[in-house]
């Protein structure tokens, strides 16, 4: 007679998985559970081992999905804001409307995308250029910062405004800004990956207190503020408006084609 699989069974399963995830703080609570399962690695870089099929999912930039019609998202599920995000801004000293220049998070998709519309709704269009270095960033007039870099940089004492390009958006739209989801490539067994990685959010939210409590980056009052109160994990309509307001601000300002995102699972 055959048993019935155990959870054992099942979890041992998920090593055929490929999975790809943000390797910064604000990822934690969705990699729950995929530690030593998932490859890390940075927006950039995540974006680019989905379309290389070196991963079958990956916890990708939305302007990427939106950018290419291959893949399916996730629902329920994204890294989100409802105002200020913390974690991706531009640092200036000069006012906006004076910036020449705006040195960009090599890192960095959506959040570079957005930075371009944010500012083309002001009529702004200043240079842009990579960044070359973490290490000068102190040095310059406006950098474009995501992540932990970003998180470090508000951190400590800095001569520079914040544009916390989160809150930025909530005041053009009054939606919110989904910055990455889980991203499925189409004609692999979607179902177990989305089963995996529900699995996941659900560990990391259940357990988000010992997550703020046992983390050791900044402090415990900063890392509530930025797990409760600056970053959303849900991806439920009024997210999804806000993609689709995304896209159409994509569109308008010169960065498509843009595809609808069609939800899965």
């Amino acid at each position: 007679m055959n048993a019935a699989p155990s959870s054992m069974t099942r979890h041992s399963t998920d090593n055929d998985l490929r999975i790809g995830s943000v390797r910064y703080l604000n990822a934690v609570p969705l990699n729950r559970g995929l530690e030593g399962e998932a490859r890390l690695g940075t927006p950039a870089q995540l974006a680019e081992w989905l379309r290389n099929g070196e991963v079958d999912a990956a916890l990708v930039s939305v302007a990427e999905v939106l950018r290419n019609g291959q893949y399916d998202l996730l629902d329920g599920i994204a890294l989100a804001s409802h105002g200020p995000v913390l974690s991706v801004f531009l640092a200036h000293r000069p006012p906006l409307e004076k910036l020449t220049e705006v040195h960009l998070d090599p890192a960095s998709i959506t959040g570079t995308t957005l930075l371009h519309i944010l500012l083309a709704e002001r009529g702004l269009r200043p240079k842009t250029r990579p960044l070359t270095s973490y290490e000068s960033v102190g040095d310059l007039d406006a950098v474009l910062l995501i992540g932990d870099v970003a998180l470090d940089f508000i951190w400590e004492p800095h001569p520079h405004q914040i544009w916390d390009l989160g809150q930025a958006w909530y005041e053009l739209t009054g939606l919110p800004f989904v910055f990455a989801a889980w991203a499925l490539r189409r004609g692999m067994n979607q179902a177990r990956m989305c089963e995996r990685l529900r699995r996941a959010h659900n560990r990391g939210m259940a357990e988000l207190d010992q997550i703020i409590a046992e983390r050791t980056e900044y402090d415990v009052a900063f890392r509530s503020r930025y797990y409760r109160m600056c970053m959303k994990f849900g991806l439920g309509a009024a997210e999804k408006n806000g993609v689709a307001r995304f896209g159409e601000y994509m569109v308008r300002h010169g960065r498509g084609p843009v595809y609808s995102p069609r939800f899965v699972g």
